[in-house]
């Protein structure tokens, strides 16, 4: 039967802070005797079985995790054949105030390389394929540039090209659009020069760069306002960071509510601000890359990147509508560990849940209404619902759901 659980929180020191977190808000509904700390940033609600935050069933107080293992049947036959007796995916809100670092996973063939070769930085062997949905308007940024783009930094910029090197600058611009090897071979030039540049030059280039940007008389053609203000706010949270420079490499994403964006395996990305929903498969292997005092593995990132430019458009992530229901957004990502179904429900309806052949976890992250077994649920109220499990609201207000779950592979 359908459960509530409640679920871990995390007070990252990139979180947001007090009420103004969606994972605070949502708390408050959530964890019993929760109480939001103003001064506090709420960073991460993790709903799943990691053992470092698991979810627990309310009613009884059992791990989720312990639930699953006395009721394997309850995963359903696309997880069981699949992933054995594990619920292989990790759901979660994210509250962002302050940049994430810049990173990127391996595949799953790599993940088992690295936790083979380096166990006490890689923990283990699995993929960490994700999805963010925005909550909020949010902002990230995803994947290389097109690389028009980039060649107006590089010729426009002169900080850029001095911590790439002359070698790289000649490559850029003698590369032509239209010879993907030689713009992806130019790309990752160019990138494992700044990420192997000394720190003494970057921080130099990037007084420079910061010096003349914040003089507003200043104008660098290539550089529009938005970009302007990304960089001098990412230097404010990590003065003189290798990864500021990665702005001039990656699509600068701004996600509307309700848009999602895919990051597969090697891309490299970074959350900067706002309020999302994400998934993932169940791992912690990460590649970092900048903005971050933790451990950058130079060597391992250069050679595991995708390096293919793409415009900022094709980094959203499209989805279909469900089968015979108009009220659910089906984003299913090209992985079989995870799918989400965003829902809207209208007020003063009574709304049955698609029965799946996969466990699922909800998030209610707007409305109101009752399910006969659970009584009320409201925002940030959560739900394990077993494979074939049929689910019934009545909504007293229109209502918004996530719902995570898997789904056969297309």
């Amino acid at each position: 039967m359908v459960v509530r659980i409640e679920c871990a929180i995390k007070n990252y020191h990139w979180g947001k802070f007090g009420c103004d977190s969606k994972v605070a808000q949502f708390a408050k509904s959530n964890v019993q005797e929760f109480t939001v700390e103003e001064g506090k940033p709420y960073a991460e609600l993790w709903m799943g079985t990691l053992p470092t935050g698991p979810s627990v069933i309310k009613s009884s107080g059992m791990l989720l995790s312990d639930y699953i293992s006395k009721n394997p049947a309850c995963l359903g036959s696309t997880i069981l054949d699949q992933f054995q007796e594990q619920l292989p995916f990790l759901f979660k809100v994210l509250s962002v105030n302050k940049s994430l670092s810049i990173q990127a996973h391996p595949n799953k063939k790599h993940a088992e390389e690295l936790n083979r070769k380096c166990p006490e930085k890689y923990g283990d062997p699995n993929h960490k394929p994700e999805m963010a949905l925005a909550l909020t308007d949010f902002e990230g940024m995803c994947g290389f540039r097109p690389f028009s783009q980039f060649q107006a930094f590089v010729r426009g910029v002169e900080e850029l090209s001095a911590v790439i090197g002359e070698d790289a600058v000649k490559k850029v611009n003698d590369t032509q659009l239209a010879d993907l090897e030689g713009v992806k071979s130019a790309i990752k030039q160019s990138f494992t020069c700044l990420m192997r540049c000394e720190s003494s030059r970057i921080e130099e280039q990037i007084t420079k760069l910061v010096g003349r940007l914040a003089d507003v008389s200043t104008d660098i053609p290539c550089i529009d306002d938005s970009l302007r203000e990304l960089i001098l706010r990412l230097n404010e949270q990590f003065p003189g960071d290798v990864g500021i420079f990665s702005a001039f490499f990656l699509n600068h994403m701004k996600l509307k509510p309700g848009e999602a964006m895919f990051l597969a395996a090697n891309l490299p990305h970074a959350y900067l601000s706002g309020d999302c929903i994400e998934c993932m498969a169940k791992s912690d292997n990460v590649v970092r890359a900048g903005l971050t005092p933790k451990f950058k593995d130079v060597d391992t990132l250069v050679e595991m990147l995708d390096y293919t430019p793409k415009a900022m458009e094709e980094n959203i992530m499209s989805y279909t509508q469900g089968e015979d229901d108009s009220n659910v957004k089906v984003f299913q990502p090209p992985v079989p560990d995870f799918a989400v179904h965003s829902i809207q429900i209208p007020a003063h309806q009574l709304y049955n849940l698609t029965t799946e052949n996969s466990a699922s976890i909800v998030i209610v992250t707007a409305g109101e209404g009752q399910i006969p077994s659970l009584g009320e649920i409201n925002a940030g109220h959560t739900m394990f619902i077993p494979a074939r499990e049929g689910v019934s609201i009545q909504t007293s207000s229109d209502m918004t759901l996530y719902r995570a779950l898997c789904l056969p592979q297309i």
